[in-house]
């Protein structure tokens, strides 16, 4: 069994092959969360329910007594507001008195094989119960009424735990969530490192780690999406921690909207962390019999340092998280039109470059932005999805036709939660847009957001893009999102309901992407704003590959790929060969490489010698597609830690081969450099396709590999391919 409950210690185990959690209902329904770490079976955890329960004047429980117990030091496993647990909280609600006082006690639990779904929300999934139990755990509050039901699902393939929360309210009364986090850990020390993804446009996801520090600190987004400045992910690595061992928590949230991610250090020197909606600008107006579901978080332990807390995370959601028919089947090597000719692009040139694609082994063209209404610039026509003629005579039928006709696969671009000023959506529906009555609204890359809360607004959008998929074969939809949310507001909401925009925006996106998703399971669709800015777990819920980044300089990619790399998979991650001259295109293809790959370029300027260099990328390709989507990933040298050069790793899954990858970011004068390369097989031989040797795994892992003439030169990068015999 992999969750179980000893009645007479009133103990929950929930166990993974790996790790163990427990939570114990103690005196008068308090859930305490006792311990999370490596797997163990003891049924002894007295001595983690209480710390110092009288240290700055903590209040005690009445009834359990002033000495032994208090809610302000005692590991909660879900903290509530204003009940005499003075740290950051999970939860609050105010009930019909006008208070906010919150006070969950345990009532009943169920626990059961597979995992359910969550109404309207992403979130992972079995695909037969005997791969994860679930345990439900209902808790109350005597005054209010609130129900809360804390979700716990643990698979028996993974060393995963994920976390999630279901309010309800059963009472005659309305209530109102004011926060209402996935997930709330206890931690009995600080000895953590916090690590988190911080970012801008075209920066995206730069790995920062410090100390935590008595006090609160964390990120947060406020930005109506999960955003470019900060991702929903967090890791606590254990003091002393390395990319090799050391304790590792991490905390991913399946979630695309606001999200705050807070640890808190007490006087005890215990930590509390919480992840989940940012309760800024956030309330929920709960009536009588209605129920609140909110987004989970997945949760991840090992002791084995945050290399393998990564290979979990990836393992985990290329089984569990990415889904539909491109979860398993190849998905084409692309083309896309945007650096190659931006807005400046008819039938023709699209066909020219089609044809140039095909000789080269490229296996689907796609035209971005430009291709609607009066689009020859980012100033107008967003949510016109209507062919412009005068680029595309005859509409779309004659270029996608001709591109099948040449053999490649055809792909399209779409923005559709945006809407243009200037543009016959807005002239018709100018309430459309998100906004504020009696506020000018602020305007970004001359657009607005459309307010998808609103399901009117939905079904047209549906009705129109659907009509294009139907009619014209598509192959391919990016989907992308190019500003922030500001003036955030819906002219359907009453005043008292304002606050439940940002989430009722982003169930509205959840609920058009996957009508579409659900009607045409044979397009691939890729997830895009302004590049990386929407890069969540829920989005490769419903796409099962996101456009990393729109930079595409390939030394300024190698940070932006390992810090994506901390819990995002590489069949996740769009990577694109790019006309950018910084350096050669075997640099740019071997950083490509490690993601989806593809190209952004204007093929027809290529030279013969470098058109030769892409066909040997697409060969590489097809070769290494399975192991780069498959294998474990090994992060060797981090460009976060060595300024002259990265490198990593791909390992199949049952050590047989393995690609190493290097690049050298600024070259270094002087000494040697060796690197070991790592999960390989000490016993077996391995042989490499580049120099025609053959080396044992304990040879490359100990002695290592001499690439010192490499570092020495600025942009170059090395590939070596090693096969098992």
């Amino acid at each position: 069994m992999l969750i179980t409950y000893n009645s007479e210690k009133k103990l929950f185990h929930l166990h993974t092959s790996d790790t163990t959690y427990v939570i114990g209902i103690y005196d008068e329904g308090y859930l305490l969360g006792l311990y999370y770490g490596a797997r163990v079976t003891d049924d002894d955890f007295s001595a983690f329910c209480c710390r110092l329960p009288n240290a700055s004047f903590s209040p005690a429980d009445p009834v359990i007594g002033e000495h032994g117990f208090s809610p302000d030091t005692a590991p909660i496993e879900y903290g509530c507001n204003g009940a005499g647990d003075f740290r950051i909280s999970a939860f609050s609600v105010r009930g019909a008195a006008g208070d906010n006082v919150t006070d969950l006690r345990y009532r009943a639990h169920r626990i059961y094989a597979g995992k359910q779904s969550i109404p309207g929300i992403p979130s992972t999934y079995v695909s037969d119960d005997s791969e994860a139990q679930t345990l439900e755990i209902d808790a109350e509050d005597a005054v209010t009424g609130v129900q809360a039901t804390l979700v716990y699902t643990v698979f028996a393939d993974s060393p995963v735990m994920t976390k999630r929360v279901i309010v309800r309210n059963p009472t005659e009364n309305t209530l109102y969530l004011e926060r209402v986090f996935s997930a709330c850990n206890d931690f009995p020390t600080m000895d953590f490192d916090l690590v988190t993804l911080y970012g801008r446009h075209a920066v995206e996801r730069t790995m920062e780690k410090r100390p935590l520090a008595h006090g609160l600190q964390g990120v947060e987004s406020k930005r109506g999406v999960s955003s470019h400045a900060q991702n929903p992910f967090a890791a606590l690595m254990r003091h002393g921690a390395t990319e090799d061992a050391g304790d590792v928590y991490g905390f991913n949230l399946v979630y695309s909207g606001n999200f705050s991610a807070l640890a808190e250090c007490d006087f005890n020197g215990s930590t509390r962390f919480i992840m989940g909606i940012n309760p800024n600008d956030f309330e929920w107006t709960l009536g009588s019999g209605e129920a609140f579901y909110a987004p989970e978080v997945v949760c991840v332990y090992t002791d084995k340092g945050l290399g393998e807390m990564s290979r979990i995370f990836h393992r985990f959601y290329n089984r569990h998280l990415i889904r539909g028919k491109f979860k398993t089947e190849k998905r084409p090597l692309l083309i896309n039109s945007w650096e190659a000719a931006y807005f400046d692009f008819d039938t023709d040139k699209l066909l020219a470059f089609a044809d140039v694609a095909k000789e080269l082994g490229i296996e689907m063209l796609v035209m971005d932005d430009g291709w609607f209404g009066k689009r020859n610039d980012d100033r107008s026509s967003l949510g016109d999805w209507i062919v412009n003629e005068e680029k595309l005579p005859g509409g779309l039928r004659p270029l996608v036709d001709g591109v099948h006709a040449r053999g490649l696969k055809f792909g399209i671009w779409y923005e559709p939660e945006m809407i243009s000023p200037d543009s016959d959506l807005f002239r018709a529906h100018p309430d459309w847009h998100v906004h504020v009555d009696g506020r000018a609204p602020k305007v970004g890359r001359h657009q607005y957001v459309l307010d998808v809360s609103r399901a009117d607004v939905r079904d047209y959008i549906y009705s129109m893009i659907a009509s294009v998929l139907q009619n014209n074969d598509i192959d391919y939809v990016k989907w992308d999102f190019n500003r922030n949310i500001s003036d955030a507001g819906s002219a359907l909401l009453p005043p008292e309901r304002k606050k439940e925009f940002f989430h009722r925006f982003i169930l509205g996106t959840y609920d058009l992407m996957g009508r579409l998703v659900e009607a045409f399971p044979d397009v691939l669709f890729e997830g895009c704003s302004g590049g990386g800015g929407r890069f969540d777990p829920a989005m490769l819920c419903l796409t099962p590959q996101i456009w990393t980044s729109d930079n595409t300089d390939p030394i300024e990619r190698l940070t932006i790929q390992f810090g994506t790399s901390l819990c995002y998979p590489a069949s996740a991650m769009g990577a694109h060969v790019s006309a950018c001259d910084r350096t050669g295109y075997k640099t740019k293809g071997d950083v490509a490489m490690w993601g989806t790959f593809g190209y952004e370029l204007d093929p027809r300027k290529l030279s013969e010698e470098d058109r030769e260099i892409v066909r040997r990328q697409v060969a590489a390709y097809h070769k290494y597609y399975d192991l780069i989507r498959t294998g474990d990933l090994y992060r060797l040298i981090s460009p976060f830690e060595n300024r002259f050069r990265a490198a990593w790793q791909m390992v199949a899954a049952d050590r047989s081969s393995t690609l190493f990858t290097l690049v050298t970011m600024r070259k270094e004068e002087n000494g040697m450099c060796f690197v070991r390369l790592k999960g390989l097989d000490p016993d077996r031989m391995y042989a490499c396709a580049e120099d025609g040797k053959t080396y044992s795994g304990a040879y490359l892992m100990r002695a290592g590999l001499n690439v010192s003439e490499v570092i020495r030169r600025d942009g170059e990068s090395l590939t070596l391919y090693f096969s098992a015999e």
